[in-house]
């Protein structure tokens, strides 16, 4: 009996040192913004292995991934709803390569400044997130290896910024997005309709500043810098369920063709489904691989 426990015991403990070599692990910590003179939280996904990979003389750097919550989440949600038992799954099966996934606190804000210049979230996450991540983890620089990606409300701040920042971004990717075709004063429905309603004043201007509205939207700032766009070569996708709730498909559909128009390579699909976290969990697997083929090719 003893024999047979050594060998158990001699089996068992290489198997579980591997078990947890293998996975990831989760860093969640804040920072203080001096743009926003408040406190920020964000959690970042490492890797297996990242310690020992990023000790030492020769430490190795890995891309990075941005990931913007949606609206009534935080940056904890991506990985309590089930992200993190998907991003593992890939990894084992070889789906995707090893990067890190960044996801920031972004409250309310939609990701931008707001019109009245209260809360800078867009200066916050360009001039000072970036480059603190960047500093604070062992990350390539480099274009190439930096992508952003988010759901909903952070769809729409990723598209916004790719389209505004190409140079910053190798590629981009945004599901169910808040995207909404029609300025406020081209529709009477609007507050009635979409999610922003009771949220406009807070981050478009009450009543609705439409320059700072036309200023972030992403069909816009998509249509100012296609030149941008198309030389570049930043690599687009995004999808939306045909169901959803607050009619971001037909605003996904508009970018679509938008963006076909414009000669803008990009990778659009509409599947069954709503704006649930179900839909969101069905398709992050296709988005990180998306992702992980364009870091990829840009090695």
């Amino acid at each position: 009996m003893r024999r047979c426990l050594r060998w158990l015991t001699l089996f068992c403990v290489p198997f579980l040192f591997c078990q947890a070599h293998a996975q990831g692990r989760i860093d969640c910590n804040a920072l203080e913004s001096r743009v926003l003179t408040q406190t920020v939280h964000y959690c970042v996904m490492l890797p297996p292995g990242y310690d020992t990979a990023t000790a030492g003389r020769s430490p190795r750097r890995y891309p990075v991934l941005y990931f913007l919550h949606g609206l009534g989440d935080n940056e904890q949600t991506f990985f309590k709803s089930g992200g993190w038992d998907l991003i593992e799954d890939l990894r084992q099966q070889g789906r995707i390569s090893d990067f890190l996934i960044v996801a920031p606190e972004g409250r309310r804000s939609f990701y931008i400044n707001s019109a009245d210049g209260r809360v800078r979230y867009g200066d916050f996450f360009i001039r000072e997130f970036i480059p603190y991540i960047e500093s604070r983890y062992s990350i390539r620089r480099e274009r190439s290896a930096r992508a952003i990606s988010g759901v909903s409300m952070g769809g729409y701040g990723a598209l916004r910024f790719a389209f505004a920042y190409p140079a910053l971004f190798s590629s981009v990717s945004a599901q169910s997005a808040a995207l909404i075709a029609e300025s406020p004063r081209q529709t009477e429905t609007m507050h009635a309709a979409t999610p922003l309603n009771g949220l406009l004043g807070a981050v478009f201007g009450n009543p609705v500043d439409l320059h700072h509205w036309n200023q972030n939207s992403p069909f816009v700032v998509a249509k100012q810098n296609r030149a941008r766009l198309r030389t570049t070569g930043l690599s687009i996708y995004f999808n939306c369920g045909r169901e959803d709730e607050f009619g971001f498909d037909k605003g996904a559909a508009e970018l679509h063709r938008q963006l076909q128009a414009e000669g803008i390579q990009h990778e659009f699909h509409l599947y069954p489904g709503n704006h649930g976290a179900a839909y969101f969990l069905a398709h992050l697997g296709e988005t990180l691989m998306f992702h992980s083929r364009v870091f990829a090719a840009g090695k």
